[in-house]
């Protein structure tokens, strides 16, 4: 089982590294037009990364080993970096939604954007965040060890019993909270589609603004869905072995959740690739890592319908219709949305 363990997290790992550092280059590529909103996504692969290089690699050599590699150090730097990145990904996504749902409602005019500066903050401010929890542990509140099935290291959920209010404060604080902050920031856009959607006088013609919303939207979703979906369960068992015997459960099933938890890095360059046109197309253009240089830069053409890989922001470019009163109130309500995505 040990070996098939290991396997399976050589997997999750080298589709992780692969697929996040596509993300990252594919961004360094058009740094400079990147839109302050869309530097949260790239946080966020950067989370995914950080976790995949400092935890994969000791986690799948314990599991072939058949036993945790290195002693009680090793442990808590697992721990740590575990809990570290795993805090910064929700807390990254819980931004992503606000900021997505704050700026939807703001009508204001395009030069009142948010600021590439306001950005740095708040992904400044998410690290920060994270670490402060990820060093609770090492600092005395809560306490770093062992899993049951052995190959691997997180909060000593067994052993902090006696310590409640840091249990409620992390489960609240770093799942339940930002689930139900993201839950209603997006139930809230995608109430505000459907409006938009019911305010045209002809259904039949959805401007091509509000399906690219449409599509941007059912990415972050899905983003934190995948996040939140895979991390769940191994709250679940986390929660039930603080109020149980650690032996009410079989170490082959204590596994589970936690390999499950550990997929949440590969799902959203997947999702990038399979909504993103221009994602699948600037990660083909990288062939030139192959050998092949003379690959045409597609990345600054105008696509209407497509969306950055991003899912944050995207302009459009509307023709204003003259003479023609239910053509001019789809070009206004096009030109709104647009304004709001791109501030």
């Amino acid at each position: 089982m040990d070996y098939g363990a290991g396997a399976f997290l050589l997997v999750i790992a080298v589709l992780s590294m692969v697929g996040n550092v596509l993300v990252l280059v594919t961004a360094f590529k058009r740094f400079n037009h990147m839109k302050p909103p869309e530097l949260l996504s790239v946080n966020l692969a950067f989370t995914d990364l950080g976790a995949a290089v400092t935890m994969y690699p000791l986690a799948i050599a314990s599991a072939w080993n058949h036993g945790w590699l290195g002693g009680e150090a090793s442990c808590i730097y697992y721990g740590l970096m575990g809990f570290f990145f795993g805090v910064a990904s929700i807390s990254t996504l819980t931004i992503m939604a606000v900021v997505r749902f704050i700026v939807s409602l703001s009508l204001q005019s395009p030069k009142e954007k948010i600021s590439k500066r306001n950005m740095q903050v708040l992904v400044l401010c998410s690290w920060l965040y994270a670490l402060l929890w990820a060093l609770f542990p090492v600092l005395g509140w809560g306490k770093y060890g062992p899993e049951p099935f052995g190959t691997a290291c997180s909060i000593a959920w067994g052993e902090i019993t006696q310590s409640s209010v840091f249990i409620f404060s992390m489960f609240s604080m770093n799942l339940v909270i930002p689930a139900t902050v993201i839950i209603v920031c997006y139930f809230g856009l995608a109430l505000k589609l459907h409006i938009a959607y019911k305010s045209l006088n002809n259904s039949n013609q959805i401007p091509n603004v509000i399906r690219m919303q449409r599509k941007l939207v059912t990415i972050a979703v899905l983003i934190s869905v995948g996040f939140i979906g895979s991390w769940t369960p191994y709250a679940i068992v986390s929660l039930w072995s603080i109020f149980h015997s650690s032996e009410s459960i079989p170490p082959e099933v204590s596994i589970l959740p936690c390999f499950f938890a550990k997929t949440s890095t590969v799902y959203n360059p997947l999702i990038y690739y399979l909504f993103s046109k221009n994602f699948k197309r600037e990660v083909k253009e990288l062939r030139w890592l192959c050998g092949r240089s003379n690959v045409p830069d597609a990345t600054m053409q105008g696509n209407v319908t497509d969306n950055h890989i991003y899912a944050m922001c995207n302009r459009v470019r509307v023709k204003t219709a003259s003479g023609d009163q239910s053509e001019r109130k789809k070009t206004e309500m096009e030109t709104k949305l647009n304004l709001t995505e791109c501030q």
